[in-house]
């Protein structure tokens, strides 16, 4: 438990680097002319991905929820490659990349990396799916993915990805 603890508690300080990351690069857009789109969610993504690194840890402890090894390093494996994934998308996008929705008018809508497959809308929110699953079930807190999930998809369908393509739009 306290190893998979250190593991959650390294992920959220890896979480606030992102924050870091994103800040710059929102300013970098904001001195581009950019204009932030659909503010009145972002409060519920840092709500929901914060309740994913607490109730994982949480929900480990208190349920003393066992490590299971054929389960626990799949997941492991899993969580490090969701990372991986993540950095891609951060290198890939680069000045663009970002925590909230910015648009810059006249940017270039980029088609590198993992957004050259047309066919695999927002790698980054699939990440973050698999991540949602995987990170919990490493420790098997199978009700901290399970409800993640559900309201990450509620967030995501419902609010961050129509906001997000209403947004690309105005760069077509």
């Amino acid at each position: 438990m306290i190893l998979y603890t250190l593991f959650v508690m390294a992920t959220g300080l890896e979480r606030l680097y992102e924050l870091r990351i994103s800040r710059t690069n929102a300013r970098i857009a904001t001195d581009n002319g950019g204009k932030e789109v659909g503010r009145d969610h972002f409060p519920w993504m840092v709500a929901l991905h914060t309740g994913l690194l607490v109730g994982a840890v949480a929900e480990v402890w208190i349920f003393d929820r066992p490590f299971i090894v054929w389960l626990g390093i799949p997941m492991l494996i899993i969580t490090l490659a969701c990372q991986l994934g993540r950095y891609w998308i951060i290198s890939t996008l680069g000045w663009q990349w970002n925590t909230r929705v910015i648009v810059v008018p006249g940017a270039p809508r980029n088609r590198k990396g993992p957004y050259r497959f047309r066919w695999l809308r927002h790698p980054n929110y699939w990440i973050v799916v698999v991540e949602g699953i995987a990170l919990p079930m490493i420790h098997t807190a199978w009700i901290t993915a399970l409800a993640f999930t559900v309201l990450n998809a509620v967030l995501l369908l419902g609010f961050r990805i129509p906001t997000e393509n209403e947004a690309l739009k105005e760069l077509a």
